[in-house]
């Protein structure tokens, strides 16, 4: 098995297809994955709590560019394909490293699910009039098996998709945003903050919305393994993918609180069509970002279908997955991907045939909490390793810097456990030990098959000895 040496063997397959990311392909990744389909629906949804919610994004921002920089650091140790399950089984054994994998390999599909269930929406935007649950499941299928087929096909298809639908959503959020400073006016911000309660608990709330919009910033040490020069470029990629969804975010929400009257926004519900609309004139602006959406979404999951099956992978080559989940082909795990989709599809049909959304939306509410656990166990990683005299495997003479940020990522991976709300803490901790029985199956087999391999060899009978009587010959 791969995972008996400390890195994994080269993927088999058409090197055609399996080439490695380098620095902008990694970045676009992380990128991609933390700007999906909801940035096009944030500035509505903090705008009741005021201007205070801006204040809020700086704030997760530099907890989530510490994350960022925490697995760059633990990516120098480990530059391994598997990241936050890597560094948490290196630091606590065999069932954090399960935990870690479990957790975040829910996430993805069930988040998968939730993304192609987003990307319908918006294709009624942009062809309407072909309203049914038929329709609508074909296409939320359709965006889930396309980034698939490009996952399928290999490392360079991930990466060249990747890229593409990254500068495809990137530019029309980075040109809203810079028009919108234009068009800016501060009539139209509203007060700092609104409704009741004190500013503080406003920053709590808006923080509690906007935190998961920073879940991705793990996305190049998930896939180091093909990322080229993975100690260097690991976390150059995750510092400047999370830097560069940042300004998205707080530059376009700026110019969305400058271009909207506060009244209009909170009851918003395509915020950056609006905007367009209001600098522009006209209703052009619903079509140009529903377009960008689609775009955006497809983007998601195109790297999210990837990180879906980075996590059994890694956990597969150390035995505490499935061994089918470590099978690579032209660097992808195509099992993992299979596997995955197959998952969020059967979801998804789920979410348009049972005729209620309670099942759906449970699910979705249980991803708020899995994503929090890899980072936890990452961060604390971290610190384990800091603090227990294993210093060297990090990084010597810069202890003081790296326990600073390793103590701002677990606080931030912290706030959003907090974040998540009660219910998914309370659903998300019953799917986490669901895993359990998982890991006590794997476990047990790898107890056998030890046993039979550390079993003495039944001993032979001496030359010219005779067979005991009633012993078969």
């Amino acid at each position: 098995m791969a995972g008996c040496s400390q890195y994994a063997a080269p993927p088999r397959g058409n090197p055609h297809h399996a080439r490695r990311f380098g620095l902008p392909t990694a970045t676009a990744l992380v990128m991609g994955n933390i700007i999906g389909g909801g940035i096009f629906l944030l500035p509505a949804s903090v705008a009741p709590y005021g201007t205070v919610s801006l204040l809020a994004f700086v704030v997760l921002t530099v907890g989530a560019v510490a994350l960022a920089l925490v697995f760059g650091r633990l990516a120098e140790r480990d530059p391994r394909t598997g990241g936050p399950y890597v560094y948490a089984r290196a630091a606590f054994g065999d069932f954090a490293g399960f935990l870690s994998a479990w957790s975040y390999w829910t996430m993805t599909w069930v988040s998968n699910a939730a993304l192609a269930v987003a990307a319908v929406g918006y294709v009624h935007v942009l062809a309407p009039g072909h309203e049914s649950k038929g329709v609508d499941l074909a296409v939320a299928l359709l965006a889930l098996w396309l980034p698939a087929l490009a996952n399928l096909a290999g490392t360079r298809w991930v990466g060249a998709v990747q890229i593409v639908s990254t500068v495809l959503k990137f530019v029309p959020l980075l040109f809203v945003a810079v028009a919108g400073l234009f068009f800016f006016d501060p009539d139209n911000l509203g007060p700092f903050h609104s409704g009741g309660g004190s500013a503080v608990g406003g920053l709590s709330a808006a923080a509690a919305i906007l935190l998961y919009s920073y879940v991705g910033v793990e996305s190049a040490s998930m896939s180091a393994g093909e990322v080229r020069d993975p100690e260097r470029n690991v976390g150059r990629a995750s510092v400047l993918g999370t830097v560069g969804a940042a300004v998205v975010y707080l530059v376009g929400t700026v110019s969305v609180f400058g271009t909207v009257a506060h009244r209009d926004l909170v009851n918003s519900t395509a915020p950056f069509s609006d905007a367009v609309n209001a600098m522009f004139g006209g209703s052009w602006g619903g079509t140009l970002i529903a377009l960008a959406a689609v775009v955006s979404i497809v983007g998601a999951l195109n790297g999210w279908i990837l990180m879906s099956a980075q996590a059994p992978y890694a956990a597969a080559r150390d035995g505490l997955f499935p061994a089918a989940f470590a099978a690579k082909r032209r660097g992808v795990p195509t099992f993992g991907v299979l596997v995955g989709t197959v998952l969020a599809s059967l979801l998804t049909v789920v979410n348009y045939t049972s005729g209620s959304g309670g099942v759906f939306e449970s699910l979705v509410l249980i991803t708020t909490f899995s994503a929090t656990v890899p980072y936890l166990l990452a961060a604390g990683a971290q610190v384990h390793f800091l603090l227990s005299g294993r210093r060297d495997e990090v990084r010597a003479g810069r202890f003081a810097r790296d326990l600073v940020l390793a103590l701002l990522g677990f606080g931030f991976s912290f706030w959003l456990v907090a974040g998540a709300g009660y219910a998914a803490v309370y659903q998300g901790t019953l799917f986490l030990f669901a895993g359990v029985l998982v890991y006590i199956l794997m476990a047990a087999r790898r107890a056998a098959a030890r046993s039979r391999a550390e079993a003495p060899a039944e001993a032979a009978p001496a030359d010219g000895a005779r067979p005991a009587a009633g012993t078969a010959v």
